[in-house]
Protein backbone atom coordinates (compact mmCIF):
# COMPACT_ATOMS: atom_id res chain seq x y z
CA UNK A 1 0.00 0.00 0.00
CA UNK A 2 1.02 3.61 -0.23
CA UNK A 3 -0.95 5.78 2.05
CA UNK A 4 -0.06 9.42 2.54
CA UNK A 5 -0.32 10.01 6.49
CA UNK A 6 -1.12 12.75 8.67
CA UNK A 7 -1.40 12.49 12.37
CA UNK A 8 -2.68 14.66 15.51
CA UNK A 9 -3.20 13.59 19.04
CA UNK A 10 -4.29 12.48 20.81
CA UNK A 11 -5.07 9.15 18.46
CA UNK A 12 -5.62 10.88 15.22
CA UNK A 13 -4.39 9.28 11.45
CA UNK A 14 -5.32 10.63 8.59
CA UNK A 15 -4.26 8.99 5.02
CA UNK A 16 -5.54 9.76 1.42
CA UNK A 17 -5.80 6.78 -0.65
CA UNK A 18 -2.77 5.56 -3.06
CA UNK A 19 -4.15 7.20 -6.37
CA UNK A 20 -3.41 10.50 -7.36
CA UNK A 21 -6.37 11.33 -8.82
CA UNK A 22 -9.59 13.08 -7.23
CA UNK A 23 -10.29 12.02 -3.61
CA UNK A 24 -14.05 11.54 -3.50
CA UNK A 25 -14.60 8.29 -3.69
CA UNK A 26 -17.50 6.35 -5.56
CA UNK A 27 -20.03 6.94 -2.91
CA UNK A 28 -19.27 10.89 -2.17
CA UNK A 29 -22.64 12.17 -2.61
CA UNK A 30 -23.98 9.65 0.41
CA UNK A 31 -24.00 12.21 2.63
CA UNK A 32 -27.64 12.46 3.01
CA UNK A 33 -28.27 8.38 2.09
CA UNK A 34 -30.51 6.59 4.94
CA UNK A 35 -27.60 5.35 7.49
CA UNK A 36 -26.91 1.80 6.85
CA UNK A 37 -24.59 -1.20 8.03
CA UNK A 38 -22.74 -3.37 5.37
CA UNK A 39 -20.02 -5.77 5.35
CA UNK A 40 -16.87 -5.96 3.80
CA UNK A 41 -14.45 -9.37 4.23
CA UNK A 42 -16.38 -9.76 7.45
CA UNK A 43 -15.89 -5.87 8.32
CA UNK A 44 -18.86 -3.70 9.41
CA UNK A 45 -19.34 -0.11 7.76
CA UNK A 46 -22.15 1.99 8.59
CA UNK A 47 -23.14 4.32 5.95
CA UNK A 48 -24.47 7.79 5.63
CA UNK A 49 -25.24 9.52 8.95
CA UNK A 50 -22.66 9.15 11.42
CA UNK A 51 -21.77 12.91 12.64
CA UNK A 52 -18.68 13.60 13.53
CA UNK A 53 -19.73 15.64 16.45
CA UNK A 54 -20.45 12.69 18.54
CA UNK A 55 -16.64 11.33 17.98
CA UNK A 56 -15.55 14.81 19.25
CA UNK A 57 -14.86 16.41 22.24
CA UNK A 58 -15.76 19.54 20.96
CA UNK A 59 -19.27 18.62 19.76
CA UNK A 60 -18.64 19.82 16.14
CA UNK A 61 -18.92 18.10 12.83
CA UNK A 62 -21.15 16.58 10.54
CA UNK A 63 -21.91 13.14 8.80
CA UNK A 64 -19.02 10.89 7.03
CA UNK A 65 -19.50 8.66 4.29
CA UNK A 66 -17.91 5.13 6.22
CA UNK A 67 -17.89 4.25 9.53
CA UNK A 68 -16.29 1.26 11.34
CA UNK A 69 -15.13 0.64 14.38
CA UNK A 70 -12.00 -1.64 14.92
CA UNK A 71 -11.60 -4.23 17.88
CA UNK A 72 -7.87 -5.59 17.75
CA UNK A 73 -5.08 -5.21 14.76
CA UNK A 74 -6.13 -7.77 12.61
CA UNK A 75 -9.51 -5.64 11.77
CA UNK A 76 -7.64 -2.17 11.65
CA UNK A 77 -5.20 -3.48 8.70
CA UNK A 78 -7.89 -5.31 6.90
CA UNK A 79 -10.15 -2.11 6.87
CA UNK A 80 -7.19 0.17 5.53
CA UNK A 81 -6.27 -2.61 2.96
CA UNK A 82 -9.69 -1.96 2.29
CA UNK A 83 -9.75 1.46 1.91
CA UNK A 84 -6.85 1.71 0.33
CA UNK A 85 -7.76 -0.91 -2.08
CA UNK A 86 -10.86 0.69 -3.22
CA UNK A 87 -9.35 4.63 -3.41
CA UNK A 88 -11.29 5.51 0.20
CA UNK A 89 -9.75 8.50 1.83
CA UNK A 90 -9.90 6.99 6.03
CA UNK A 91 -8.73 9.07 9.13
CA UNK A 92 -8.36 6.69 12.16
CA UNK A 93 -9.14 8.43 15.48
CA UNK A 94 -9.26 7.64 19.20
CA UNK A 95 -11.33 9.62 21.38
CA UNK A 96 -11.52 12.76 19.20
CA UNK A 97 -10.00 15.05 21.31
CA UNK A 98 -7.74 17.92 19.57
CA UNK A 99 -9.43 17.76 15.99
CA UNK A 100 -11.96 20.12 14.46
CA UNK A 101 -14.03 18.64 12.31
CA UNK A 102 -15.96 20.41 9.52
CA UNK A 103 -19.48 20.45 9.70
CA UNK A 104 -19.94 19.35 5.97
CA UNK A 105 -18.78 16.03 7.49
CA UNK A 106 -15.76 14.08 5.84
CA UNK A 107 -16.24 12.48 2.45
CA UNK A 108 -14.20 9.36 3.81
CA UNK A 109 -13.81 6.41 5.91
CA UNK A 110 -13.47 7.41 9.58
CA UNK A 111 -12.01 4.58 11.69
CA UNK A 112 -12.44 4.26 15.41
CA UNK A 113 -9.79 2.53 17.14
CA UNK A 114 -11.00 0.49 20.23
CA UNK A 115 -8.08 -1.77 20.98
CA UNK A 116 -8.52 -1.28 24.48
CA UNK A 117 -6.98 -4.33 26.38
CA UNK A 118 -4.63 -3.77 29.19
CA UNK A 119 -2.46 -6.54 30.08
CA UNK A 120 0.33 -6.69 33.70
CA UNK A 121 2.96 -8.10 32.30
CA UNK A 122 4.90 -8.00 36.09
CA UNK A 123 4.64 -5.43 38.78
CA UNK A 124 4.51 -2.15 37.27
CA UNK A 125 4.73 -2.88 33.83
CA UNK A 126 1.55 -2.79 31.42
CA UNK A 127 0.70 -3.62 27.92
CA UNK A 128 -1.85 -1.43 26.50
CA UNK A 129 -4.19 -1.27 23.38
CA UNK A 130 -3.70 1.91 21.75
CA UNK A 131 -7.53 2.88 21.67
CA UNK A 132 -7.16 2.25 26.24
CA UNK A 133 -8.25 5.30 27.47
CA UNK A 134 -5.05 7.50 28.71
CA UNK A 135 -6.70 9.40 31.76
CA UNK A 136 -8.29 5.52 32.78
CA UNK A 137 -4.29 3.86 32.61
CA UNK A 138 -2.89 6.65 34.35
CA UNK A 139 -5.77 6.01 37.66
CA UNK A 140 -5.43 2.59 37.49
CA UNK A 141 -1.29 2.71 37.38
CA UNK A 142 -1.40 5.46 40.26
CA UNK A 143 -4.14 3.86 42.41
CA UNK A 144 -2.01 0.51 42.14
CA UNK A 145 1.07 2.20 43.63
CA UNK A 146 3.27 3.14 40.73
CA UNK A 147 4.58 6.04 39.70
CA UNK A 148 5.14 7.91 36.04
CA UNK A 149 1.86 8.51 34.60
CA UNK A 150 0.25 10.12 37.69
CA UNK A 151 -0.51 13.40 34.98
CA UNK A 152 -2.54 11.31 32.40
CA UNK A 153 -5.51 10.97 34.58
CA UNK A 154 -6.39 14.54 33.82
CA UNK A 155 -5.29 14.07 29.83
CA UNK A 156 -8.45 13.35 27.60
CA UNK A 157 -7.27 10.82 24.53
CA UNK A 158 -5.63 7.66 23.66
CA UNK A 159 -2.95 5.98 25.30
CA UNK A 160 -1.72 5.37 21.00
CA UNK A 161 -2.53 9.57 20.86
CA UNK A 162 -0.74 9.98 24.21
CA UNK A 163 2.55 8.03 22.76
CA UNK A 164 2.37 9.91 19.29
CA UNK A 165 2.32 13.23 20.66
CA UNK A 166 4.30 12.63 24.34
CA UNK A 167 1.70 14.27 26.36
CA UNK A 168 2.77 15.27 29.31
CA UNK A 169 1.85 17.77 32.29
CA UNK A 170 2.95 18.66 35.85
CA UNK A 171 7.01 17.47 34.86
CA UNK A 172 6.21 14.12 33.57
CA UNK A 173 5.69 13.18 29.86
CA UNK A 174 4.64 9.90 28.02
CA UNK A 175 8.16 9.03 26.94
CA UNK A 176 9.53 9.11 30.20
CA UNK A 177 7.92 5.83 31.44
CA UNK A 178 7.65 3.91 27.35
CA UNK A 179 9.43 0.64 27.33
CA UNK A 180 8.18 -0.82 23.96
CA UNK A 181 6.22 0.37 21.11
CA UNK A 182 3.87 -2.00 18.98
CA UNK A 183 3.44 -0.38 15.33
CA UNK A 184 1.80 -1.91 12.16
CA UNK A 185 3.35 -0.43 8.68
CA UNK A 186 1.43 0.36 5.58
CA UNK A 187 2.48 -2.66 4.30
CA UNK A 188 0.69 -4.79 6.85
CA UNK A 189 3.87 -5.65 8.71
CA UNK A 190 4.32 -5.65 12.50
CA UNK A 191 7.38 -4.31 14.67
CA UNK A 192 8.53 -3.84 17.97
CA UNK A 193 10.34 -0.91 18.68
CA UNK A 194 12.61 -0.28 22.03
CA UNK A 195 12.52 2.98 23.86
CA UNK A 196 16.42 2.97 23.78
CA UNK A 197 15.65 3.12 19.67
CA UNK A 198 13.20 5.82 19.83
CA UNK A 199 13.81 9.98 20.54
CA UNK A 200 10.64 11.57 21.87
CA UNK A 201 10.87 15.80 22.67
CA UNK A 202 8.57 18.34 23.72
CA UNK A 203 4.86 17.03 22.41
CA UNK A 204 6.49 15.30 19.67
CA UNK A 205 7.61 11.80 18.95
CA UNK A 206 9.38 9.56 16.07
CA UNK A 207 6.22 8.35 15.09
CA UNK A 208 5.43 12.00 13.50
CA UNK A 209 8.30 11.76 10.80
CA UNK A 210 7.88 7.75 10.29
CA UNK A 211 7.09 7.78 6.67
CA UNK A 212 5.87 3.81 7.14
CA UNK A 213 3.68 3.81 10.00
CA UNK A 214 0.43 2.69 9.67
CA UNK A 215 -1.00 2.46 13.37
CA UNK A 216 0.51 2.77 16.81
CA UNK A 217 -1.03 -0.77 17.98
CA UNK A 218 -0.31 -1.30 21.31
CA UNK A 219 2.33 0.28 24.11
CA UNK A 220 4.10 -1.18 27.25
CA UNK A 221 4.91 0.87 30.16
CA UNK A 222 7.66 0.38 32.82
CA UNK A 223 6.81 2.32 36.32
CA UNK A 224 8.26 2.34 39.50
CA UNK A 225 6.85 1.58 42.70
CA UNK A 226 5.57 4.98 44.86
CA UNK A 227 3.82 5.09 47.85
CA UNK A 228 3.11 8.33 46.78
CA UNK A 229 1.95 7.97 43.72
CA UNK A 230 -1.85 7.93 44.70
CA UNK A 231 -1.53 11.15 46.62
CA UNK A 232 0.29 12.65 43.46
CA UNK A 233 -2.62 11.53 41.00
CA UNK A 234 -5.32 13.22 43.17
CA UNK A 235 -3.29 16.65 43.83
CA UNK A 236 -2.78 16.67 40.30
CA UNK A 237 -6.96 16.39 39.28
CA UNK A 238 -7.77 18.53 41.86
CA UNK A 239 -5.12 21.09 40.61
CA UNK A 240 -6.88 20.33 36.86
CA UNK A 241 -10.68 21.01 38.57
CA UNK A 242 -9.07 24.28 39.82
CA UNK A 243 -7.53 25.41 36.66
CA UNK A 244 -9.53 24.05 33.41
CA UNK A 245 -12.76 24.01 31.93
CA UNK A 246 -13.87 20.57 33.34
CA UNK A 247 -17.02 18.89 31.95
CA UNK A 248 -17.33 21.80 29.28
CA UNK A 249 -16.79 20.57 25.38
CA UNK A 250 -13.38 21.71 24.41
CA UNK A 251 -10.12 19.82 22.93
CA UNK A 252 -7.39 20.29 25.36
CA UNK A 253 -4.94 22.94 24.69
CA UNK A 254 -5.52 24.86 21.25
CA UNK A 255 -1.74 26.00 21.27
CA UNK A 256 1.25 24.92 22.03
CA UNK A 257 3.29 26.84 24.37
CA UNK A 258 6.30 28.93 22.93
CA UNK A 259 9.38 27.41 22.86
CA UNK A 260 10.92 30.12 22.93
CA UNK A 261 10.25 32.32 25.44
CA UNK A 262 9.20 31.21 29.18
CA UNK A 263 5.49 32.34 29.03
CA UNK A 264 2.43 29.74 28.58
CA UNK A 265 0.51 29.94 25.42
CA UNK A 266 -2.92 30.30 27.91
CA UNK A 267 -0.93 33.89 29.84
CA UNK A 268 -0.14 35.54 26.57
CA UNK A 269 -3.87 35.01 25.56
CA UNK A 270 -5.12 36.15 28.81
CA UNK A 271 -2.70 38.85 29.14
CA UNK A 272 -3.89 39.92 25.80
CA UNK A 273 -7.85 40.27 27.47
CA UNK A 274 -9.05 37.61 25.34
CA UNK A 275 -10.95 35.49 28.58
CA UNK A 276 -14.36 35.06 27.51
CA UNK A 277 -14.16 36.71 23.86
CA UNK A 278 -16.44 35.04 21.87
CA UNK A 279 -17.16 34.22 17.89
CA UNK A 280 -20.62 32.68 17.74
CA UNK A 281 -21.05 29.63 20.17
CA UNK A 282 -17.04 29.12 20.11
CA UNK A 283 -15.75 31.18 23.49
CA UNK A 284 -12.53 31.61 24.47
CA UNK A 285 -12.50 29.90 28.41
CA UNK A 286 -13.12 32.30 31.31
CA UNK A 287 -11.21 29.61 33.62
CA UNK A 288 -8.15 28.59 31.30
CA UNK A 289 -7.35 31.05 27.99
CA UNK A 290 -5.94 28.40 26.47
CA UNK A 291 -9.57 25.98 26.18
CA UNK A 292 -11.76 27.30 23.33
CA UNK A 293 -14.90 25.72 24.40
CA UNK A 294 -18.06 24.72 22.65
CA UNK A 295 -20.68 26.61 24.82
CA UNK A 296 -23.97 26.41 22.81
CA UNK A 297 -23.91 25.36 19.00
CA UNK A 298 -21.08 26.13 17.40
CA UNK A 299 -20.26 25.72 14.24
CA UNK A 300 -16.40 24.82 12.51
CA UNK A 301 -16.62 28.14 11.25
CA UNK A 302 -16.83 29.94 14.62
CA UNK A 303 -14.02 27.93 16.18
CA UNK A 304 -11.46 28.47 13.00
CA UNK A 305 -12.19 32.18 13.05
CA UNK A 306 -12.07 32.24 16.75
CA UNK A 307 -8.70 30.78 16.61
CA UNK A 308 -7.80 33.02 13.69
CA UNK A 309 -8.29 36.21 16.12
CA UNK A 310 -6.76 35.12 19.21
CA UNK A 311 -3.72 34.12 17.29
CA UNK A 312 -3.87 37.91 15.21
CA UNK A 313 -4.52 39.84 18.65
CA UNK A 314 -1.49 37.84 20.66
CA UNK A 315 1.00 38.42 17.20
CA UNK A 316 0.48 42.01 17.32
CA UNK A 317 0.36 42.61 21.01
CA UNK A 318 3.30 40.34 21.76
CA UNK A 319 5.02 39.56 18.61
CA UNK A 320 4.85 35.77 19.21
CA UNK A 321 3.11 33.35 16.62
CA UNK A 322 0.69 30.78 18.08
CA UNK A 323 1.25 27.70 17.00
CA UNK A 324 -1.58 24.78 17.13
CA UNK A 325 -2.26 21.28 18.75
CA UNK A 326 -5.39 21.26 16.82
CA UNK A 327 -6.00 20.38 13.44
CA UNK A 328 -8.85 20.83 11.32
CA UNK A 329 -10.15 18.05 9.19
CA UNK A 330 -11.65 19.61 5.56
CA UNK A 331 -14.19 17.16 4.22
CA UNK A 332 -11.68 16.16 1.43
CA UNK A 333 -8.25 14.89 2.34
CA UNK A 334 -5.89 16.98 0.13
CA UNK A 335 -7.35 19.69 2.01
CA UNK A 336 -6.76 19.52 4.70
CA UNK A 337 -4.85 21.93 6.77
CA UNK A 338 -3.25 22.92 9.95
CA UNK A 339 -6.08 26.07 10.96
CA UNK A 340 -2.68 28.18 10.73
CA UNK A 341 -2.67 27.59 7.05
CA UNK A 342 -6.29 28.58 6.02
Amino acid sequence: MSILLYYKSPGLLLHSPRTRGPLLCSHSNSFNKQEQTQNRNELKFVRGRKLLKHLSTWGIGGPCNYFIQVFDQTQLVSTIRYCDEHSIQFIIIGKGSNCLFDDLGFDGCVILNRIEFLEKKEPGMYTVGSGFRFNKLGVKCSHEGFTGLEFAGGIPGTVGGATYMNAGANGQETAHSIHSVDIVTKDGQFHRLNRTDLNFGYRSSPFQDMQELAAIIAVTFKLEQSESAKRLHYEYMERRRMSQPVGEQSAGSVFRNPTDIRVAAAELIDTAGLKGFRVGGAMVSKIHANFFINCGGSTSQDMLELIALVKEKVDQKFAVQLKEEVLYIHPHLFDVNRIKDR
